[in-house]
């Protein structure tokens, strides 16, 4: 084969706390993702080297390679010419070690650190202008930008936020510790819970809620060939996909409710509506303010106005889709966007991989 040999990396290395917050590992480390890659890349010509000659398709770990300094030599020593970092980066991963000597898929591990947090990446796309949902932080005690919770109720007069409102991590992955909140009582139980077992660390968000419809907004690089019949330069956008059967207020965790059975791409009629179309702006604006490398997944929801708010900017969105065994309906968000454009599940991935950077 020519052209990249490619190597994807899985989470092994523990989530390191970042100022008092903590971004909990998922089980298996994307490594069903990562096999989920690989698999496709290599049925569509691409070299993919694994840690294991001849993986087996229903064996995640026999397609990647864990995202230690270790690991990232085993590739590299195995040919690997381009790492795709299906793992969460940060500041002093072993990947900044090896870059310039081989081709990244992915964010730097600095950007990544620094928007893997939601709060501060909120309210930096709100100062620069884009529609972003309100809220702030609490603890148990009060620090700079933080309130104490048990001075919430105050916090929401100074804010104007009426209930209901969401109690979410800082550091969140998906949908894990977010819950939406009536009143009072209801948010000092939600918030007590999370602080007290400190998965996330020991800082939380109150942000409030937005009842109309949920969108997600999948943002390519630059360097990413777009689908046929499509034109323009710099970050684009995929299709939105409409979230729906959320519980309580919030759309399940994959890792429960797999997305293709509460998500759909919106038809090309309801693409040129303008509250969608300004939702499309605000999503490439907050990518180049990011100067995301790769792709990124941006949540969106609509108030009682119809417009639509950015709430939660993912620098590492999930990749999972079909080819493997019993992974037929594994289709991410961001696949089933990309079906939309006509693009199959490897299409996607090829438009990534082209994107890879030194």
């Amino acid at each position: 084969m020519s052209g990249p040999a490619v190597a994807l990396l899985y989470q092994a290395l523990p989530p390191p706390v970042i100022d008092g917050l903590r971004k909990d590992a998922k089980p298996g480390g994307y490594s069903d993702g990562g096999a989920d890659i690989g698999f496709a890349l290599s049925r569509h010509g691409v070299r993919v080297v694994t840690p294991t000659p001849s993986p087996d398709p229903s064996l995640p770990l026999q397609w990647v390679f864990p995202d230690t300094a270790e690991g990232i030599a085993a590739a590299m020593a195995a040919g690997a010419d381009t790492v795709w970092a299906n793992t969460v980066l940060f500041e002093g991963h072993p990947i900044a070690a090896v870059l310039g000597k081989v081709a990244i898929v992915g964010q730097t591990p600095t950007a990544t650190q620094q928007y893997d947090d939601k709060f501060a990446t909120n309210r930096m796309l709100e100062q620069a202008g884009l529609p972003v949902a309100r809220g702030f932080l609490v603890a148990d005690r009060a620090s700079d930008g933080v309130f104490p919770l048990a001075d919430v109720a105050a916090a929401l007069l100074d804010h104007g936020l009426p209930f209901p409102l969401i109690v979410k991590p800082v550091r969140g992955r998906g949908s894990q510790g977010v819950t939406l909140v009536h009143d009072l009582a209801m948010l000092h139980v939600a918030a007590r819970s999370l602080l007290d077992r400190a998965t996330f660390g020991n800082v939380l968000m109150i942000e409030e809620y937005l009842d109309g419809e949920e969108m997600t907004v999948t943002v390519m690089p630059p360097a990413s060939p777009r689908p046929a019949g499509t034109v323009g330069s710099g970050h684009w956008p995929l299709r939105p996909v409409l979230r729906f059967n959320q519980h309580d207020g919030v759309a399940p965790y994959n890792g429960d409710v797999a997305v293709v059975e509460n998500s759909i791409a919106i038809t090309a009629d309801r693409l040129h509506a303008p509250a969608v179309q300004a939702m499309l702006d605000a999503c490439v604006q907050a990518a180049q303010l990011v100067q995301s490398r790769a792709a990124i997944r941006i949540d969106c929801r609509a108030g009682t106005d119809g417009r639509f708010k950015l709430f939660d900017l993912n620098m590492k969105p999930n990749m999972t889709g079909p080819g493997r065994p019993g992974r037929d309906n594994q289709d991410c968000l961001s696949a089933i966007a990309a079906r939309a454009e006509g693009w199959q599940y490897a299409d996607l991935l090829r438009s990534m991989l082209a994107a890879a950077w030194r």
